[in-house]
């Protein structure tokens, strides 16, 4: 399956006669991916979901010793099969019903790599919010959580608090705009420790713990624009540590989640409906599709080494390269001796080594859309920008 959900054309039927030089005709797969039990995907995605990067190799993947992690979920879209209607609700939408059901996915992602660690699959319509508390025991030790705003309240930093005790795991969250917090007291580069309230799930008024973070606002200003505020929370307390200006720019990194989510969707399965005719069988394919990203975020680290950081290997070229290869591998088993297969690997290596993608701009994009949802600005004219951005703490 992982196999088949790598490449573009073809059945399940046909990719399985590829690799096992039998038949079996696309009935029969279906009726096979139906009956298998979920607990097969979840042990393989907990068998090849894991931390890739090291600090020698990989340094782009660290801060200060720790280990970069964010987290984020996306929705895959199932089609409308009548399994998936009667077990699913589409979404409401200002326009009605949306088009598809979707199945609410949540990854824990390596950053610097783009390689899953963990992945929550939402088979039974969790939300994300939902997805996201179970995959914090999966945070690797001396990890730094990258979140967005989703994350940015006092229940769910209080999660992340009892999950990282102990084994030097922190967090930096963008935080929501509405809490309030006391300030207990103004550090020199301008951050403050805040004692945030923990209120009780439906009585508000009740106060059941307060949490002390650091608290970072910033104005985020780029020529030609309104500045934008910006509200940090993290667990690193000490300013020499973990310096306010430094944090506000890691932050950023946290976009990288949202281009593996494209890499995922738009280049590997070139769209976002997924093919499977059930919710179960669409987090299957789900499922294969991660352990692919997996292997291949593993094949870029090791064909960038330490010449480069391992992201500019081209993930399109990548997959076109190992596609063959694996075709090959397989068909050639019994023909190919130990000494040809890892020749053949290593001049795939070499191949993909000089799959080598210019350096990334900056985001020139700006933060509007066409149609937009309530606050969004109304995107008319496209413009870009390369100037710096500057960052005034506030």
């Amino acid at each position: 399956m992982v196999f088949h959900f790598m490449n573009g054309a073809g059945t399940l039927a046909e990719h399985f006669a590829m690799l096992f030089d039998d038949s079996l005709n696309d009935s029969s797969c279906s009726s096979r991916r139906t009956r298998l039990s979920w607990e097969v995907f979840a042990q393989l995605m907990g068998r090849m979901l894991r931390p890739l990067a090291d600090k020698k190799l990989q340094p782009e993947s660290f801060w200060r010793g720790w280990r970069l992690v964010a987290l984020d979920g996306t929705q895959f879209s199932v089609a409308n099969t009548p399994q998936v209607k009667r077990s699913a609700k589409k979404a409401n939408s200002r326009r009605g019903p949306a088009a598809f059901a979707k199945i609410v996915t949540g990854v824990l992602l390596e950053i610097g790599l783009h390689n899953p660690i963990a992945a929550a699959i939402g088979r039974t319509g969790q939300s994300e919010w939902e997805l996201a508390r179970g995959l914090l025991v999966h945070l690797p030790k001396d990890a730094l959580l990258l979140a967005d705003r989703l994350h940015g309240c006092a229940a769910f930093v209080r999660e992340v608090l009892a999950a990282g005790q102990a084994v030097n795991r922190h967090f930096l969250i963008r935080a929501r705009g509405q809490i309030k917090c006391k300030t207990v007291k103004r550090l020199k580069d301008g951050s403050r420790i805040v004692r945030v309230p923990v209120r009780e799930k439906g009585n508000p008024r009740n106060i059941v713990q307060w949490l002390e973070l650091r608290s970072i606002r910033v104005m985020v200003q780029r020529k030609g624009h309104r500045p934008t505020p910006l509200h940090l929370w993290t667990s690193l307390l000490a300013p020499l540590t973990a310096p306010a200006l430094e944090l506000v720019e890691l932050y950023g990194k946290r976009w990288e989640h949202e281009l593996f989510y494209r890499q995922l969707k738009l280049q590997m399965r070139k769209s976002e409906l997924l093919q499977s005719h059930t919710v179960e069988t669409g987090a299957q394919e789900i499922a294969a599709m991660l352990i692919a990203a997996a292997l291949i975020a593993s094949e870029r680290a090791k064909a960038a080494g330490s010449e480069m950081p391992a992201l500019r290997i081209s993930f399109v070229k990548l997959l076109e390269l190992m596609r063959p290869l694996w075709l090959v591998l397989t068909l050639g088993d019994d023909l190919l001796a130990e000494w040809q297969k890892e020749a053949l690997t290593k001049r795939f290596q070499d191949q993909a080594r000089r799959c080598v993608t210019p350096p990334r701009r900056k985001r020139s994009c700006p933060r509007a859309v066409r149609q937009p949802v309530t606050g969004w600005p109304r995107l008319i004219k496209n413009q870009y920008w390369n100037e710096p951005i500057t960052f005034n703490l506030t």
